[in-house]
């Protein structure tokens, strides 16, 4: 695999009253093996729409995705999802939810044990193997989520909000915990998230999208996500440039939040 290609992507959903959405609209991006990348903007601009074309789950009205030499033409082993909830099994043991992904791809219990079971430590949940599901706190349950992704050995690791429903505490464990496999494993990661600070802290590159239709509106390249790895993420916070840039960003969305906003007070008033 080398790098992740989205070319000129357009998506328009058709209504059953004959009208259309423009959800988004020729969006480019050249993401190379290895990255992380942090996505945010405004309600309506098309960040989980993107995430779904990339992982197969949609198939854009125009444009395409490569990934090394091949087309994205649907869903596949080499892109892996982590959901805002884990979606876990949970009539199976943490490790039978790790393991699942291999079992059902055919492989022998002797090629897989050892990688699941080094993943459940990676992730700290060793101790908890043979635990249910429903035992775990949040956290721990995607700190699972995140284990069966690996243990499939994607690619590219496409995470949907997935700390969004964590205690602060917790998620910022597990956005330490984020940064840490991505430069164990060198996997290429996409995160949605609705956290301006989230996404400053977890994006090597961040994308601002603006909604309607949904596009990129400006991409930052940023030291936070390497500076993470090593240090504390608190400490990270105080970096002279994470709250300059933080307001721009949070000002930037206010903008076009207000813009929308505006859009509706017409449009109602037009109805009236």
């Amino acid at each position: 695999m080398s790098g992740l290609f989205i070319d000129r992507v357009s998506m328009r959903f058709d209504l059953p009253n004959g009208s259309s959405v423009q959800a988004l609209k020729d969006v480019t991006l050249d993401l190379a093996e290895g990255e992380l990348l942090s996505v945010l903007g405004p309600s309506g601009c098309g960040k989980t729409t993107l995430l779904n074309i990339v992982a197969g789950f949609l198939a854009p009205t125009e444009g395409t995705i490569r990934l090394g030499d091949h087309a994205v033409t649907g869903p596949a082993a080499e892109r892996g999802m982590v959901f805002q909830q884990g979606a876990l099994f949970e009539w199976m043991n943490v490790r039978d939810n790790v393991s699942f992904g291999p079992r059902m791809a055919g492989r022998k219990e002797r090629d897989w044990a050892g990688t699941v079971d080094h993943l459940l430590d990676v992730v700290g949940l060793g101790d908890f193997k043979e635990k249910a599901v429903y035992e775990l706190s949040g956290g721990m349950q995607q700190r699972v989520a995140l284990a069966r992704c690996l243990a499939n050995e994607p690619d590219v690791i496409l995470m949907d909000e997935p700390l969004g429903a964590l205690d602060a505490l917790t998620r910022e464990k597990m956005q330490s915990l984020v940064l840490k496999l991505w430069k164990e494993t060198g996997k290429t990661i996409i995160l949605i998230t609705h956290s301006v600070e989230e996404a400053l802290l977890l994006g090597e590159r961040l994308l601002v999208m603006a909604p309607r239709p949904g596009r990129i509106h400006k991409e930052y390249r940023l030291p936070f996500a390497d500076l993470g790895v090593n240090e504390d993420l608190r400490a990270v916070k105080k970096h002279p440039d994470f709250a300059k840039t933080r307001e721009e960003i949070l000002g930037m969305i206010w903008d076009m939040e207000e813009e929308i906003m505006g859009r509706a007070e017409l449009a109602g008033g037009a109805a009236q």
